[in-house]
C-alpha cells in the first residue's frame, strides 16, 4: 500500500506545473508574419497595378493577372509564415528534461498556432475586401437570375414615362425609328401607348426567355404603323431589335460567369496558398526551435 502511494508521488513529482504552449512567442512571430502579409499585399497591388491600363492591348491577359495573383499569394503566405514560426521556435523558453520528439510537436505545434494568429489578424484587416471579391462572382450571377423579374416590376410599375429611363429603352427607340429619318415627328399620345405595349411585350418575353409568334407580329404591326414600314420589313426590324436583345443579354450572362469562375477561383487559390502557409510554420517553428537549443547548448560547452 506504501509502496503504491510513492510511485503516485513519484510520478507526480515529474510533471511540470508549466504549460506547453508559449504564448509569448507566438503572439510575437504571429504579429510579424501580419505585418510581412500586410507589406506584401501592398507591395502585389502595387505590382498588380502596374499589369493593368485603360488603353487598349497595353493591359496583360486575364489568365496571365490571374496565375500571377496566384503565385504571389503563394508566395506571400511562404514568406510571412516562414517568418513567424521560424521567430516564434527561436524565441521560445527551452524546455528541459522533454524528449527530442516531445520538443519537436511542441515546436511544430507553435509555429502553426503563430501561423494561425496572424491569420485571424490579417482576415480582420483585409475580411470585408476578400469577402466583396469572393462574392462577386454569386451576386452577378444571382444579380442575372433576378434582372428580368425586376425589370418587369419596373417597366408595369412605371409605365410608358420610363422608357428613357429603361434598359430596353434604346431598342424601343430603335423599333419605332421612323423609315424617313428626314422627317420624325414628335410621337404623340398614341405614339406612347404602342411604346408602352411594346416595352410590356420585350420585358415579359425577356422573363420567359422567349418572344412568342403571336407577340412577334403584333410587334410587327406596330412597327409598322409608328414607321411607315412595310410589314415584312417591320418583321426584319423586329428580328434585327430581338437579336440585338438577346446579344446583349448573353454578353451579361458571359460577364457574370467570368466574375463567378473568377470568385471561384480566388477563394480555392486562397485556401491553397493558406494550406501552404500553415506548413510552413510549422516547419519554420520546429527548425527555429531547434537551432534555439543548438546554439544554447553550444554556449554551455563553450
Amino acid at each position: 500500500m506504501n509502496s503504491a502511494v510513492t510511485d503516485v508521488e513519484l510520478s507526480g513529482a515529474t510533471e511540470s506545473s508549466s504549460s506547453a504552449v508559449s504564448w509569448g512567442p507566438i503572439v510575437a512571430g504571429a504579429f510579424a508574419a501580419a505585418t510581412l502579409t500586410v507589406v506584401l499585399m501592398l507591395i502585389g497591388s502595387g505590382l498588380g497595378l502596374t499589369m493593368v491600363s485603360p488603353w487598349t492591348g497595353a493591359s496583360a491577359s486575364t489568365t496571365t493577372f490571374a496565375v500571377s495573383a496566384a503565385v504571389w499569394l503563394i508566395v506571400v503566405q511562404w514568406l510571412s509564415a516562414g517568418l513567424g514560426g521560424y521567430l516564434t521556435g527561436r524565441l521560445r523558453t527551452k524546455w528541459v528534461g522533454i524528449h527530442d520528439n516531445e520538443v519537436y510537436f511542441r515546436d511544430t505545434a507553435h509555429g502553426f498556432l503563430a501561423w494561425a494568429l496572424a491569420t485571424l489578424l490579417v482576415a480582420g484587416v483585409f475580411g470585408s475586401a476578400l469577402s466583396a471579391t469572393i462574392g462577386a462572382g454569386v451576386q452577378a450571377g444571382s444579380n442575372v437570375a433576378a434582372g428580368a423579374a425586376a425589370g418587369a416590376s419596373t417597366a408595369a410599375a412605371n409605365g410608358a414615362t420610363a422608357t428613357d429611363n429603361n434598359t430596353l429603352g434604346y431598342f424601343i427607340d430603335q423599333l419605332f425609328r421612323p423609315a424617313d429619318t428626314g422627317n420624325v415627328a414628335p410621337a404623340g399620345q398614341n405614339d406612347a401607348g404602342m411604346t408602352a405595349q411594346a416595352t410590356r411585350i420585350l420585358v415579359a418575353s425577356a422573363a420567359k426567355g422567349e418572344v412568342s409568334a403571336d407577340d412577334k407580329a403584333y410587334l410587327a404591326k406596330l412597327v409598322a404603323s409608328r414607321t411607315g414600314l412595310s410589314q415584312a420589313d417591320a418583321a426584319k426590324r423586329v428580328d434585327t431589335v430581338l437579336a440585338g436583345i438577346e446579344d446583349a443579354k448573353n454578353k451579361a450572362k458571359a460577364a457574370a460567369d467570368t466574375a463567378r469562375k473568377a470568385g471561384a477561383t480566388f477563394a480555392l487559390v486562397g485556401a491553397l496558398s493558406m494550406i501552404v502557409g500553415a506548413f510552413i510554420a510549422s516547419v519554420a517553428g520546429a527548425l527555429g526551435g531547434r537551432q534555439r537549443d543548438e546554439d544554447e547548448a553550444l554556449f554551455v560547452r563553450g
